[in-house]
């Protein structure tokens, strides 16, 4: 009876060593799913937190390019206009004309401020040399606004190749104020 005993006492730890073999495969295969599980989300949220740091990246850099514009006001023009008929002294006209000028940034708008007598001087020969019939209409004016601001480039920028325009700090003349009479 001692042998049978024996024997009897010997299977049960194979099936124990078979049983805890298969526990630990299954707990490894489970702690294994749980870790991809864990890296796939990971990497899901970071993909996710990307799209959104870019989409905050962006729009600050829209915020950058979106600058509110810098204008400089210019001193108020008055000055006559050139003669429709030279012969008739009763004839003539003046001006008043308050300008402002858009520029690209505030540095530029501050350089302009050196080149301010030479920039007034330009403008109010430009002015004079018109006559009232060529200002009267929104293409004299536009007209009007594009020579100024040629005239300004050329001043306080780099001049343009033969016979483009010159290239320079002001995007646009605008006028406030227009006073033909």
């Amino acid at each position: 009876m001692a042998e049978a005993t024996a024997e009897e006492e010997t299977p049960a730890p194979k099936k124990k060593k078979k049983l805890l073999v298969i526990v630990a495969a299954v707990a490894l295969v489970v702690l294994l799913a749980a870790g991809a599980g864990i890296f796939l989300m990971m990497k899901h949220n970071k993909a996710a937190e990307g799209e959104a740091d870019g989409e905050v990246a962006e729009a600050t850099h829209d915020k950058k390019k979106e600058t509110p514009p810098v204008y400089v006001k210019l001193e108020m023009f008055t000055t006559n206009l050139a003669m429709e008929n030279p012969g008739d002294p009763q004839a003539a006209q003046y001006i008043q004309v308050a300008v402002e000028l858009k520029v690209d940034d505030a540095p530029s708008g501050e350089s302009l401020k050196l080149y301010m007598p030479e920039i007034r001087n330009a403008i109010l020969r430009l002015l004079s040399s018109k006559k009232a019939s060529e200002l009267t209409s929104t293409e004299g004016k536009d007209t009007l606004a594009d020579e100024i601001r040629d005239a300004v480039n050329s001043i306080a920028g780099s001049p343009g190749k033969k016979g483009a325009k010159p290239k320079g700090p002001v995007t646009t003349v605008l006028f406030s104020s227009f006073i033909i009479q």
